[in-house]
């Protein structure tokens, strides 16, 4: 009794009569069971904004990619066309090393057979340096004008062939480098295109016609600020019409005339090239005539007019004059983002061609496309 007693005041102690303890202990278990065979919650679908925020940023970093993919590509080209000229510099004075090594074996061979200063020449073709031994007057007094020259010409070979053969080992190890640069580059890209398709592939019927919804909301406000810049340049143009006209300085008129007049010729030509390339494919990498990436197509459409554009973006954007937006004209170059990332050839109005992005082809679209802010800067190139 006393030991139930005990047992009955332990357990009243706790607050809990037995029942009740074993009710709870069986509870947990299935509380902890259920826990553990759970599914893990789904994270939330991100909404449609998010979705295109999320593509148009894989975007714009593959086409940053891509410039550094082109400017690799450009480096590697020069370092293997120099690599190729390097050898083929080391192959030619190889030869002549050869050549000179022969005419010193000659004479080696006919000093042999008459038995005249054959040690001698023997010493000196197995010389590592030749010219070292060359010096030493007893052979200097023994060599004919034709052997000296011989070893002169030995000598003056075989160091070249080895500056030639180490400035090629060289130039190898950083075309070496260079292409390791350009595969990088190139799976960043393909990298970056495939998460934003994958995005893309995941959306229904439904949010992809909402997307395009939204897509032509932004484009009709794009157009709606080229349309004020548009108005604002015109205004601009008639002000500096009406002052040059009221100005007495014909000299300075004139030349200014001039200036823009020649820079108006070489720009028409750009937009004309330009223009005539709408419809085909953006293909990051192309420089024509199928297909362009961005600062492909402006370096082709101002090479039709002449000028010499670089490769990328972020090198076109030094090679010009800066201009405000303000003072842009036909055949200006319109850079965008931070990183100088998308170039397109302005054709007036707040207008420009080029080459989008991945899945787009080239077109003529508002400089506002991506928001005013987007705009990093204006360049004219000639």
């Amino acid at each position: 009794m006393a030991s139930h007693r005990k047992w009955l005041s332990g357990t009243r102690v706790a607050g809990i009569r037995p029942p009740a303890l074993a009710t709870a202990a069986l509870t947990s278990v299935a509380l902890l069971s259920q826990t553990a065979t759970a599914a893990p919650s789904e994270e939330p679908k991100p909404s449609l904004e998010e979705v295109e925020k999320k593509v148009d940023d894989l975007y714009r970093q593959a086409e940053s990619a891509t410039d550094k993919y082109n400017a690799a590509k450009e480096k590697t080209s020069k370092q293997r066309k120099q690599v190729d000229t390097l050898l083929d510099d080391v192959a030619k004075r190889t030869e002549k090393l050869n050549t000179a090594r022969e005419e010193l074996g000659s004479f080696a061979a006919a000093q042999y057979r008459t038995g005249a200063a054959a040690p001698d020449t023997a010493s000196l073709l197995l010389a590592d340096n030749p010219q070292d031994y060359f010096d030493q007057t007893q052979l200097m007094d023994r060599l004919t004008t034709r052997q000296k020259a011989a070893v002169d010409d030995y000598v003056t070979e075989q160091a070249a062939a080895t500056e030639k053969r180490t400035e090629a080992s060289q130039s190898l190890e950083t075309l070496t480098t260079s292409q390791t640069a350009l595969k990088t580059s190139k799976a960043d890209v393909q990298q970056k295109l495939a998460s934003a398709r994958e995005l893309l592939s995941q959306l229904t019927a439904e949010e992809k016609a909402r997307l395009a919804a939204i897509e032509e909301e932004q484009r009709k406000e794009a157009e709606r600020k080229a349309a004020e810049l548009a108005q604002q340049q015109a205004a601009a143009e008639a002000a500096a019409k009406a002052a040059a006209q009221e100005t007495s300085s014909s000299a300075t008129t004139g030349t200014t005339t001039t200036t823009d007049s020649s820079y108006a010729t070489k720009a028409a030509k750009a937009i004309a090239f330009a223009r005539a390339q709408v419809g085909k494919p953006y293909v990051w990498g192309a420089t024509g005539p199928g297909s362009y990436d961005c600062s492909g197509l402006t370096q082709a459409a101002w090479k039709a007019a002449g000028v010499t554009l670089p490769r990328v973006t972020y090198d076109q954007v030094n090679a010009g004059t800066t201009v405000a937006l303000s003072d842009a004209q036909p055949g200006d170059l319109v850079f965008f983002y931070d990183d100088v990332s998308h170039v397109g050839l302005y054709i007036g109005n707040g207008m420009m061609i080029h080459a989008p992005k991945p899945g787009a082809y080239v077109r003529e679209e508002s400089i506002y496309y991506d928001g005013e802010s987007a705009i990093h800067s204006v360049v004219r190139p000639a």
